[in-house]
């Protein structure tokens, strides 16, 4: 008897190794940028140093424009490929299972304990208990206007889980798109935008405008890394826009030199406005305007230029046996830390701000409390993941990883 065969399933993609490497430098780069924040005179971070200087936003100002952009556009790609291989279905069903579940879980036991910090820092005749103040914290009510955030409270917040909530919901906003958009005349829009880019250069600059755009008149949001929440729905439909079709991959290799310039230079350029303009990321006056704009065109260039650059495409040799090479053993290690990234990225904050609690109350230069903090906190993150999340198949699914 004939039986119906299963429809073939799309081949794994190649593994490219330095996305992996991006994804972990910035993850853990964010255990350096927030426990810089304790030290900044400009920003309402959980726990605050006595001694601040103006210089920390300054410095971060060149890894903000870049750094979780980039975690978008690579999610975007990923997404592509999974969608390929899972279907809508299954796609929806490992996004809910990989970033809902760690999502509402790491929501609920940990982000109540910078909130509850945040309370015995700044008055020092707070004695609530910790249990005292959970209830208070899970009070909350619905605020749709604010999707995704649509969970909203007093002291109830997402925190850093900012980035989970609105991958989960730009992943679960593509299912739909997949399955009703005619796949064909995708395929053929695709294939022409991708022959004008290799043909024509400085084509891959264009999508910079939109994001100006977003930046000058859609303003910036402060509690996103400075970027509106969806600017990133455009860097994650960039990303799964340019998996499509390899095409767009050598164009960004070869054109990564020249938006590297031109990124530096419009950031550059956007930085007297930032600095002279009362409101910057949201008052319509041209300086801060024009500002943002600058500062949205430059994102997408350096979002352009860090994987072009990096991309160190080797053919493949069929049939070879693997040797351990440094190479593979770098392999080996990339495997590991792509793992860790969701984990890392949920445990960072809470132990950033329980640490600096302590650090703060000393007596010292601001170099040696940062550096003692930045230490600290990297070791017990890293130490929590390997000992705590990584170990057992229960914290593993809480946190998002594969059994």
């Amino acid at each position: 008897m004939a039986t119906r065969a299963e429809p073939a399933r799309a081949p794994l993609p190649e593994r490219r190794p330095e996305l992996d490497a991006i994804r972990m430098l910035v993850v853990i780069g964010l255990v350096f940028f927030h426990s810089a924040l304790v030290f900044a005179a400009d920003d309402d971070f959980y726990v605050k140093n006595a001694e601040t200087t103006e210089a920390i936003m300054v410095i971060a100002g060149f890894a903000v424009v870049w750094a979780m952009p980039l975690l978008f556009l690579i999610s975007g790609l990923g997404a592509w490929h999974s969608l390929q291989r899972r279907g809508a279905g299954g796609f929806a069903t490992e996004r809910l299972l990989r970033l809902g579940v760690p999502l509402v879980f790491a929501t609920l036991a940990l982000n109540p304990l910078p909130q509850w910090l945040r309370l015995r820092s700044a008055d020092p005749g707070y004695h609530e208990s910790y249990l005292g103040f959970l209830p208070r914290f899970y009070d909350v009510h619905l605020e749709p206007e604010e999707f995704p955030f649509l969970v909203q409270g007093e002291h109830f917040e997402t925190g850093h889980l900012w980035f989970v909530v609105l991958l989960l919901a730009f992943s679960l906003m593509l299912v739909p798109f997949h399955r009703w958009l005619p796949r064909e005349g995708v395929r053929c829009i695709g294939d022409r935008v991708a022959e004008a880019t290799v043909y024509r250069r400085g084509t891959v600059f264009l999508p910079a405008l939109a994001f100006a755009a977003i930046c000058a008149f859609g303003r910036m949001e402060e509690d996103y890394a400075g970027w509106h929440r969806w600017s990133y729905l455009l860097f994650f439909v960039a990303g799964f826009a340019l998996a499509a079709d390899d095409r767009f991959r050598t164009v960004m290799r070869r054109d990564a030199r020249p938006a590297a310039w031109l990124g530096a230079l419009l950031f550059a350029a956007s930085g007297p406005g930032f600095a002279l303009a009362d409101e910057p990321f949201t008052e319509m006056t041209a300086l801060a305007t024009v500002s943002r704009a600058l500062f949205g065109a430059a994102g997408w260039c350096l979002v352009v230029a860090i994987p072009g650059r990096l991309d160190r495409r080797r053919p493949a040799q069929p049939g070879a046996a693997p040797k351990p090479t440094p190479a593979a053993r770098r392999l080996r290690l990339y495997g590991y830390l792509s793992a860790a990234v969701l984990p890392l990225y949920v445990l960072h904050q809470p132990i950033v701000v329980a640490v600096a609690y302590f650090v703060t109350g000393w007596s010292a230069p601001i170099p040696v409390e940062y550096a003692v903090l930045v230490v600290i906190a990297l070791l017990l993150t890293l130490t929590a993941y390997e000992l705590l999340v990584r170990r057992t198949r229960a914290t593993r699914f809480l946190f998002g990883m594969r059994p």
